[in-house]
């Protein structure tokens, strides 16, 4: 397998579970109490770690599951169930009310840092962003690696230039999160962030389903 042959398998098979579109709109609800600045830091922190995620998932995720005895399945059914509750509590939140807003702007530079430093991995990275469902597919796409030799070395390049372009957009569509929705009312913004949260309720509640067929499969074969 190619260089390019394994990138255009590997980018939109991760795009289409990481969602960085959706991602972005989730990710300015969830920092929308943080300064712009912190929320630019914050976006690039996501992007490292989803691409540290990503790349941890292609080269080793099935050898350190293996490790442990953590079938694929059951990393679908925890990691599902961990996305459900996230989306569920990030569903339900309240509106920020005008004295929350008022604090948002006496808020401490240094506190708003912390708290964007806090939350960078959890929940943002994961489950938000590089979530199980997320790790799940790269480490199916790592299964189809070729045996051994050149057709080897190519395939990781590929999928890691893959991984390094949705981390890129995922950098990219953080970033700007806060410009794009600012064109939005405070209506439509939660619209929006509420229609969101639900899609990636669906997705966990998809990946808990997916893990839960795939535990009764192996039952059934045993």
């Amino acid at each position: 397998m190619t260089v390019a042959a394994a990138f255009l398998l590997a980018f939109p098979t991760l795009f289409s579970i990481i969602n960085p579109i959706g991602g972005a709109l989730i990710f300015n609800e969830v920092t929308r109490d943080l300064r712009p600045r912190a929320k630019q830091w914050l976006a690039g922190r996501v992007g490292l770690y989803s691409l540290l995620i990503l790349l941890g998932a292609l080269w080793a995720g099935g050898y350190v599951l293996n490790f442990f005895g953590v079938s694929l399945a059951a990393l679908r059914i925890a990691g599902g169930a961990v996305v459900t509750l996230s989306a569920w509590s990030l569903l339900m939140a309240s509106d920020h009310n005008e004295t929350q807003q008022q604090r948002q702007a006496q808020a401490d530079p240094e506190d708003t840092m912390g708290r964007a430093s806090d939350m960078a991995f959890f929940p943002l990275t994961m489950p938000y962003t590089t979530g199980p469902g997320t790790i799940a597919v790269a480490i199916a796409l790592a299964s189809v690696r070729p045996a051994n030799g050149i057709g080897l070395l190519d395939f990781f390049l590929g999928v890691s230039a893959a991984a390094a372009a949705n981390s890129l957009i995922v950098w990219l569509g953080y970033y700007f999160a806060d410009r794009v929705t600012r064109w939005l009312s405070a209506s439509v913004r939660s619209i929006v962030a509420r229609l969101s949260a639900f899609l990636l309720l669906c997705i966990g509640v998809q990946i808990l389903l997916t893990g839960l067929h795939d535990a009764m499969n192996n039952w059934h074969a045993l």
